[in-house]
């Protein structure tokens, strides 16, 4: 399994949960846990998913991800599980 960690923080507007999660079923991810808040109009969501079915390389799914994040005004950033495990171990 191929697990990744996505997270979306920004200003909240309307769709941003859609527009991501349509992006990721259109190219074959499956969100295996979701969690979202909204905190005097911020929005921020973290999202575990699995891109083992995914056709593109993962530099440039997170890229067209932050590019569609942009477009938003909010910020998306994808990370490998391994590699953010690394960096949240005290």
């Amino acid at each position: 399994m191929s697990r990744t960690i996505i997270t979306v923080v920004g200003k909240d507007t309307v769709g941003i949960i859609a527009k991501v999660c349509t992006f990721l079923a259109e190219h074959k991810v499956n969100i295996l846990d979701i969690s979202q808040t909204i905190v005097q109009d911020y929005f921020n969501m973290m999202m575990i998913v699995d891109m083992t079915d995914m056709e593109k390389p993962f530099e440039q799914a997170a890229a067209e991800l932050a590019e569609l994040g942009k477009g938003m005004g909010v910020q998306v950033k994808c990370q490998r599980e391994e590699i953010f495990d690394m960096m949240h171990r005290i």
